[in-house]
């Protein structure tokens, strides 16, 4: 059999079986973030919750998320991905659950608190096991395909919160903690079969036949070999204080502020545009997601078709900025701010997968576990200033267009620093591959592309 033919195999082979569940695992993960947006349209209401304080409540999730987001990383490489990101779903699927007992301010900050210290690391771990079972030319659709769970569920939650709403009064239970109860308990039951379900690494796969666990080791070996010439190998410690890192901490917050910050109060930016209920809302809120799910895969594809990534990301982070802009000009109107919320949701989901690529790009092993960690949890400690601003900015000017604007230029500053990363690394791997010799160079400068 061909290497071709070979690697055709076992790259389907390891798709079927780890890309479905990893996607569904991360679907219920969204759908136990993004259900406090719908919970907020009765429950800020009931408990006089304002949208600054229900904006820094929601945020506070990302504060106990950045703290514990790369022990939580290096804690899933010694124990492995199996039992660790079981581990995070049952402990987040409880407390999320647990969100039906808020009754006021101090209980809610704390619930949020503590659903960002269970829930980190669940991201950032599974892209670094996926480095670990996919080449790097595969890894744009690969990544697509497991994000590709994120729009799906916000078009769950949207669909099925505004349904639950209308459970209020039943048992005496109010509609809002039916929410957290009702989409809690599966991620519990999930994060059980984890235990017994994933595989920590090819060698360990007795599901793939001899030669195809060796094979696909031997490849991601030499893959390893080869970034670590290319960039110099970086311990854990240089990998946390490697500026790249931090720089693309800050690219990726400039990202994640623009979905986070509009995510959260879409529901309540329509319910001020008209009169619609709570499942009216929730079809309204799915369509940027339905055809952002849809957007990325296409990205993904062609990213990976022309292993291109530097053009293909920011032209993804542009599209974020001109839905934002667009939102700020068109704030009155409820069919175009939906389009360009829609915009935004398939900039932002196009950019997922091809910014992921980016530090398996220069980081390997631990550094590689860390540097992912640290990269997310930077980026998504500013959520917690994007969806605060955003409730702040709105009680002090009345709407939402001051926060939409204030998060559209910092996503233009991030797809430019992002481009200029990766014609960084583009240069670094051409230098090494004219230091290979000619067979080692050529697949060098494959890798570059």
């Amino acid at each position: 059999m061909s290497d071709q033919a070979r690697e055709k195999i076992v790259i389907r082979k390891v798709s079927r079986r780890l890309v479905p569940y990893l996607g569904l695992a991360f679907l219920f993960c969204i759908i136990d973030r993004n259900n406090l947006s719908f919970a907020a349209l009765t429950m800020n209401k009931e408990l006089g919750f304002t949208a600054t304080l229900f904006g820094w409540g929601a945020g506070i999730f990302f504060v106990g998320y950045f703290f514990f987001e790369v022990p939580s990383n290096l804690a899933l490489q010694k124990f492995g991905a199996r039992i660790w990101i079981g581990r995070i779903m049952i402990t987040w699927g409880l407390i999320s659950a647990a969100t039906c007992l808020v009754s006021g301010t101090k209980s809610f900050l704390v619930v949020r608190f503590m659903l960002g210290v269970a829930e980190a690391g669940f991201f950032p771990g599974i892209v670094f096991y996926l480095s670990h079972w996919f080449p790097e030319r595969h890894r744009g659709m690969v990544l697509a395909r497991f994000i590709f769970a994120q729009p799906v569920a916000l078009v769950v939650s949207s669909l099925i919160s505004g349904v639950v709403l209308k459970m209020n009064g039943f048992l005496g239970i109010a509609g809002w903690k039916w929410l957290f109860i009702l989409e809690g308990i599966p991620t519990v039951l999930l994060g059980i079969v984890t235990f017994f379900y994933l595989t920590d690494q090819p060698a360990k796969a007795s599901w793939l036949e001899p030669g195809e666990r060796e094979w696909l080791q031997a490849q991601m070996d030499e893959e390893r070999a080869r970034v670590e010439a290319a960039a110099h190998k970086l311990s854990l410690w240089q990998a946390l204080g490697h500026p790249r890192v931090l720089v693309l901490g800050l690219v990726y917050a400039g990202a994640v502020m623009c979905q986070s910050g509009t995510m959260m109060f879409l529901p309540q930016m329509v319910k001020a545009l008209g009169a619609f209920s709570s499942s009216q809302i929730g079809l309204i809120v799915s369509v940027p997601y339905i055809l952002a799910s849809i957007g990325m895969l296409l990205m993904g594809h062609s990213s990976d078709r022309k292993q291109e990534r530097k053009y293909h990301l920011l032209v993804s982070m542009l599209l974020i900025a001109a839905g934002m802009f667009g939102a700020v000009l068109f704030h009155a109107n409820i069919v175009l701010t939906i389009a360009f919320m829609t915009l935004v949701a398939v900039g932002y989901f196009c950019t997922l997968p091809l910014f992921w690529i980016l530090p398996s790009a220069f980081l390997t092993g631990t550094a590689s576990a860390g540097g992912i960690a640290l990269i997310n949890s930077i980026g998504n400690l500013f959520n917690f200033f994007a969806q605060g601003s955003m409730g702040w900015l709105k009680d002090l000017t009345g709407d939402y267009r001051a926060g939409l604007g204030l998060l559209g230029v910092g996503v233009v500053i991030a797809a430019i620093v992002a481009y200029m990363i990766w014609l960084q690394i583009e240069k670094k791997r051409r230098l090494s591959a004219q230091e290979a010799s000619p067979a080692e160079a050529q697949t060098a400068r494959g890798a570059a592309k």
